[in-house]
């Protein structure tokens, strides 16, 4: 199985069982302050990982990213990190959490829209057939009674939110091969320092500690870790595959909130499970190979020596793989069975 698949189902079961968690840690945490804490743990926390991974690979230069992958960041974080948050919690106060629920599928939907058409990522009906069924699923798992629409300007405002996170995850795919964790920790960083600041400046009052802890650590796995193991399934499979992938996210979340007692098996989430089921089997079962062109390329990412990594090194190495350094890839035409990704991205 491709790496990038783990990634991407390993993503969406760490966010989505943060939500029943974050859940039981809102009664006691505003909205804002929570979006803030959840950030800010998932940045901070990616820091001390990097601080304390890097000492033990000292033999390798810092694989940061490249100059011109820093328009693609700068778009996703202040796409991704701070206008998004910031449209979904003023949609969320206009809006029932069934409704807001049910919209935030249309993320996936906008992500892999975004990527076929204004970005030019290959896909063909069995790659759709799958993104479609497994958005049916998520949109079952989603489904629950209630009033639903407070306001008329809830679900426009939670719209909103999900096109920022689809082109925040477009935007990522270009700077995928940069090191994830750095790009994690930088997003988090900005939405957690924006959204503190903003909770500051409407005065809301400060949570205690043993929330702010919980909110933290929450916020460290289901939005830090399960941030860079999205972006490595950018990498690996591009920016659709990845998005549908991820989408199984509230299955894992509704499969938690059962065991918490926060809800029930009913016959939706068999319903879903069967839908997500046959959405990731069209997926990890597609086979896409053609003669296709590699042209030169020079970036820096964590790879092993295969057939697109067989370059010399400019520093003593030691023979350790993975490993990152800035290295060039010359021009190359072959045929293999492939996906979308960081190497792959090419037209047909």
């Amino acid at each position: 199985m491709n790496r990038g698949i783990v990634y991407g189902l390993a993503s969406a079961a760490l966010f989505g069982i943060s939500t029943p968690l974050a859940k039981a840690i809102v009664g006691s945490v505003a909205p804002l302050w929570l979006a803030a804490l959840l950030y800010l743990g998932s940045g901070t926390g990616l820091l001390v990982v990097h601080a304390v991974r890097h000492p033990f690979r000292s033999g390798e230069p810092l694989a940061l990213p490249a100059a011109r992958d820093w328009r693609w960041i700068g778009g996703a974080i202040a796409l991704g990190g701070i206008a998004g948050p910031v449209a979904l919690m003023y949609g969320l106060t206009r809006t029932s959490g069934a409704s807001a629920s049910l919209l935030l599928n249309v993320e996936a939907v906008l992500t892999a829209l975004l990527a076929w058409f204004l970005f030019g990522e290959n896909f063909d009906r069995r790659i759709a057939l799958g993104m479609l069924a497994i958005v049916a699923g998520a949109a079952l798992v989603s489904a629950a009674p209630g009033s639903g629409v407070t306001s008329a300007s809830g679900p426009p405002l939670v719209a909103l939110a999900c096109l920022c996170w689809a082109l925040d995850n477009n935007l990522t795919r270009k700077a995928s091969a940069s090191d994830a964790v750095v790009l994690a920790s930088l997003k988090g960083m900005a939405a957690g320092i924006v959204n503190a600041a903003l909770a500051l400046t409407l005065g809301i009052a400060l949570p205690s500690l043993p929330s702010v802890a919980a909110a933290i650590v929450v916020g460290f796995l289901g939005y830090g870790v399960s941030l860079v193991l999205f972006i490595l399934a950018l990498r690996h499979l591009g920016t659709a595959r990845a998005g549908a992938y991820f989408s199984v996210a509230p299955f894992f979340g509704a499969v938690l909130a059962v065991s918490m007692g926060q809800d029930s098996v009913t016959w939706m989430l068999a319903a879903a499970a069967a839908l997500m089921g046959l959405g990731v089997w069209l997926h990890v079962s597609e086979h896409h190979a053609h003669e296709h062109a590699h042209e030169r390329i020079e970036h820096a990412h964590s790879h092993i020596h295969d057939e697109h990594h067989r370059h010399e090194h400019p520093f003593a190495w030691d023979g350790a793989e993975p490993h990152v350094h800035s290295h060039i890839h010359a021009p190359l035409v072959h045929s293999h069975p492939h996906y979308p990704d960081v190497h792959h991205r090419h037209s047909h």
